[in-house]
């Protein structure tokens, strides 16, 4: 039988406490509460600054609205955000979008975005996945005016459709780059 110090004791207790920290589940926070709020507003500014993704809102079966994405890097980046994926205006999940990237770049900026499900089978696809999104089944719209930002006959028959807007900072250089869409409780 061994005997249990008061050192080792107290040792192990704050060896341990990170790892049971880290072991909240968020429910019962208020954190959806927050993400929510945010998507709201970001959405309420997407239809105000560019009036035409309502038109993209009503063909799509849903929406992943990520208000605020914080990346940076200096040859190494990397990237993060949480927003919620509305179906029917209703939110159904909450997700996080982590981001890297490596090549020649230096800066940090932020940007709101939202992905456009245009098909039931990407919808589904996406939610059944283990989120990693790829530059082959997205199309992009990264125009930052509101005139120019419509939905042509080639965006809505594209799976789904990223819009960017609310850039914020200076980030500069090319690079490789992936984002993972995790699912989360806030």
């Amino acid at each position: 039988m061994s005997i249990l110090t008061r050192r080792s004791f107290t040792l192990g207790l704050m060896a341990g406490t990170p790892l049971l920290a880290a072991c909240g589940n968020g429910v019962g926070s208020g954190g959806a509460a927050k993400i929510d709020a945010r998507v709201d507003a970001t959405i309420n500014h997407m239809y105000t600054r560019y009036p035409n993704t309502r038109g993209l809102a009503e063909k799509s079966t849903g929406m992943l609205v990520m208000p605020v994405v914080t990346e940076a890097g200096f040859l190494v980046g990397g990237g993060f955000g949480r927003g919620a994926l509305r179906v029917n205006d209703v939110t159904v999940d909450y997700y996080s979008a982590t981001k890297g990237s490596v090549g020649l770049q230096i800066g940090a900026q932020q940007f709101a975005h939202v992905l456009f499900f245009m098909t039931e089978d990407a919808l589904q696809r996406f939610r059944r996945s283990s989120g990693w999104a790829a530059g082959a089944d997205i199309e992009y719209v990264f125009n930052d005016t509101g005139e120019n930002l419509r939905a042509e006959t080639t965006t809505s028959t594209s799976p789904v459709v990223a819009v960017i807007f609310g850039q914020a900072g200076a980030m500069a250089g090319v690079s490789l780059e992936g984002m993972k869409y995790s699912r989360i409780i806030p």
